[in-house]
């Protein structure tokens, strides 16, 4: 029985092999908005991602300073870039596609594309005050 691979999986093996680099990993998910339809706004994005979070830490990604960038474009697609904890992460393939997902199910989102970059490396300093007082480094 042969099972079919879809095209993020497929992305995500190439990059998770020895001879490519997970820096870079693309994703996305999504339609592209109707002509004059009604665009979400950065407030409703930003919501949406913090509906993601890492299994292993109980702070969604947004609020761990994973989200470096957040770009939307006239016709309503958005682009973000994130980053992980670490670029062994177990979930690295799992997170961006958790928040092109996320973000995409939300009306005015057009085609939203995730990618991973890892400069500036991320570091505790990102964290959000609220996810500080979770983790109790106050």
């Amino acid at each position: 029985m042969s099972e079919e691979i879809d095209e993020n999986e497929a992305a995500l093996l190439a990059a998770m092999s020895v001879d490519e680099k997970l820096d870079g990993y693309q994703t996305s998910f999504g339609e592209p908005l109707a002509e004059g339809a009604k665009k979400a706004s950065k407030e409703e994005i930003i919501e949406a991602i913090r509906g993601v979070s890492d299994p292993e830490i109980p702070i969604n990604v947004y609020d761990m300073g994973l989200i470096y960038n957040i770009n939307q474009q006239a016709n309503g697609d958005v682009a973000i870039d994130m980053t992980l904890t670490a670029p062994t992460c177990p979930v690295a393939g799992v997170l961006p596609a958790e928040v092109a997902k996320a973000v995409a199910s939300i009306e005015g989102a057009g085609v939203v594309e995730v990618r991973l970059v890892f400069e500036p490396l991320w570091s505790i300093e990102r964290l959000t005050d609220e996810a500080k007082a979770i983790l109790d480094l106050f």
